[in-house]
């Protein structure tokens, strides 16, 4: 049944069936029925007993969902290495306990109230958003269900959740929990801190090759050799077999006019605007203008600063009033400033000043990137039929350089290149096509083999040889040399500057002063105030700032510097809890989680203790059998 369930629930319409079921399978195990004698039953809890089947159906469902994880089907083996077994045994004593309280209970529910529980499940809604009972069928049906299992379950379902509902919904946690949460979010610390480096350290000297030897051998796969192909390729893009001296002067006067307002750069003129409450006050403004007073004068006398009377700069069809645009562009000269104008939000004066005048890229100017423009039209229209020529010589058996060679193409070969694009070296080989896509395609094709070309673009297209594979290999420590130097090198430095800091650590715990220290080093002590966990910081790395919270005040730490580089001594110099801070969603939402958990906590705790009072059996031997009638 849940094998059918799954593969239903890929429709919409049993979605809301599967979270139901789900809750019942998942949580408390599956149905559980009061049948006489144990020796049909895998479990017994009190009374209640767990048939095979039942157990074989739990079992395929946690399985199936482990394997779905995992995208592939686990064996009996791996599932019992996963402890799937376990948890099924778990899931379907919590399930027979919970059932065997509601039996002592006398819990029951009403014929009227498990009618409405399912008349409200959406899955059985028809189109007018209603129980149909069409659509109730069919979606038990689709789902391999018979109507009575399905109507029993939920029932069972729902008095299960009498049980739990009583006890773990509406768990209120305590205030103080919240308060807590906030001060522990919202707790600020000081520090002084050093910022140790290499040079805090002695040099290390140069390794000898008998204690390099073992590290590199301990460290060799750091160095393997990826896989190399020596890969051939020719490239088809208009760009290629674009040909600018086909191109004549008149075709290239033709374009010119037919797109000489794209070279057209439209006048600009900066805009200043001084607005006035009343046309009567732009007037007089007006005239005081016209008498010598200048335009600053008048910004200032209304209160004004340059910045606010500043528009910007401006092309006449960018102006946003056609009004203001007339009397701007109808200025004469620089500096010169507009009669009074009734703009859209009232009179204004305005004045003109850094006037560019338009200007036209002329033929001469433009004509060469025209030429280039052109042939590459040209050539768009030509790929398809150098594309065919191309595989038709291929077809024919002619090598990636003749058929290169008959379509005027460039044949690149690449010596070495690993998945990535990098040479042997490791450097990246700059200007590969389509590099993601061609690489991909080239380690997937064996040496010699026919390939199909891959797409660059929208009209181009690159064809490839695979010539040879070098098999990835260990490097020997004399090809990789350099680097093991380097990296051995960079972690006895790592080694010894840790050291160093937890000897000055040690001495900080004994009473000496950063300062004292710092200036034994040459180097400052550094300040950090308003610290907060997890904060991010230029100076500090993570690890430091955690440190920084992992004890009392007077705290002495070191932690290893950003990136890992260095390492950062730092003591604690105040701490600040006393901002409980703002209730934030997140703080909802945490303690909304904690109450959760705390309600399924007091569940499990009432579970365990009942089935000691019931007891419990499982038949291992009877759910082994279950499991091996199955295959």
């Amino acid at each position: 049944m849940l094998e059918f369930l799954r593969r239903a629930s890929q429709t919409w319409a049993v979605k809301g069936l599967m979270a139901l079921l789900v809750l019942s399978f998942g949580v408390w195990g599956v149905s559980t029925s009061l049948v006489p004698g144990a020796a049909d039953a895998v479990v017994t809890v009190g009374d209640v007993k767990v048939s095979p089947g039942d157990f074989r159906l739990a079992y395929e469902r946690q399985l199936a969902q482990l394997s779905r994880q995992f995208g592939t089907r686990l064996s009996r083996e791996q599932a019992k290495a996963f402890g799937v077994e376990a948890q099924v045994y778990s899931q379907l004593v919590a399930g027979a306990t919970l059932d065997q309280l509601s039996e002592d209970m006398n819990l029951g529910l009403s014929q009227d109230r498990l009618a409405t529980l399912i008349s409200e499940d959406p899955a059985f809604h028809g189109v007018n958003g209603q129980f149909d009972r069409l659509t109730f069928s069919s979606v038990l049906r689709n789902a391999g269900l018979r109507e009575q299992d399905y109507i029993n379950n939920r029932s069972q379902v729902a008095v299960r959740s009498q049980i739990v509902e009583a006890l773990s919904d509406g768990y209120e946690p305590p205030k103080i929990l919240g308060d807590a949460l906030r001060q522990y979010r919202n707790e600020t610390r000081s520090i002084d801190y050093l910022l140790l480096s290499n040079a805090n350290v002695d040099p290390v000297k140069a390794p000898s090759d008998d204690m390099l030897a073992p590290w590199f051998e301990s460290h060799k796969v750091e160095y393997r050799a990826p896989e190399f192909r020596k890969v051939s390729y020719v490239k088809l893009e208009p760009a290629d077999i674009a040909d600018p001296a086909s191109v004549t002067e008149e075709e290239i006067r033709a374009e010119y006019e037919k797109r000489k307002d794209n070279f057209r750069t439209a006048e600009t003129r900066t805009v200043e605007q001084l607005s006035f409450p009343s046309r009567q006050e732009a007037d007089e403004a007006a005239a005081k203008l016209a008498t010598g007073t200048s335009f600053d004068t008048l910004v200032t006398a209304s209160g004004k600063t340059a910045g606010d009377v500043l528009l910007g700069d401006f092309t006449r069809d960018r102006m946003p009033d056609a009004k203001i645009a007339d009397a701007v562009f109808a200025a004469p000269a620089d500096g010169r400033t507009t009669p009074v104008v009734d703009g859209a939000f009232g009179p204004v004066i305005l004045r003109v000043t850094n006037i560019k005048p338009e200007t036209v890229r002329s033929f001469d100017e433009v004509k060469e990137e025209l030429r280039t423009e052109l042939a590459l039209s040209n050539a768009a229209n030509e790929v398809m039929a150098v594309h065919d020529k191309f595989e038709e010589a291929r077809l024919s058996g002619a090598t990636m350089q003749e058929a290169a060679s008959q379509t005027n193409l460039k044949l690149v070969v690449l010596d070495a290149v690993d998945a990535r694009g990098n040479d042997a070296d490791g450097e990246e080989i700059a200007g590969i096509p389509e590099a993601k896509s061609l690489l991909e395609e080239a380690f997937k094709a064996d040496a010699g083999a026919e390939t199909l070309p891959v797409n660059l673009g929208r009209d181009g297209y690159v064809w490839f040889d695979v010539e040879e594979i070098t098999p990835a290999r260990d490097r020997t420590l004399e090809e990789a040399r350099e680097r093991v130097v380097a990296d051995w090198t960079a972690e006895q430095q790592r080694t010894q500057l840790a050291a160093k800091a937890t000897e000055l650590k040690a001495r900080l715990e004994k009473g000496e002063t950063l300062a004292a220290i710092a200036t034994e080093l040459g180097i400052a002590v550094e300040t950090k105030t308003g610290l907060r966990r997890g904060a991010e910081d230029a100076a500090l790395s993570p690890a430091a700032v955690a440190a920084a919270f992992s004890g009392p005040n007077e705290l002495v730490a070191n932690a290893p510097g950003v990136g890992g580089e260095g390492q950062i001594l730092l003591k604690v110099t105040a701490v600040d809890d006393s901002n409980p801070g703002d209730v934030l969603d997140n703080d909802a939402r945490q303690i909304d989680a904690m109450a959760e958990a705390s309600g399924d906590d007091i569940l499990d705790q009432m579970v365990s203790e009942l089935q000691k009072g019931y007891g419990v059996s499982i038949n291992q031997q009877l759910a082994e059998l279950a499991l091996t009638q199955q295959r």
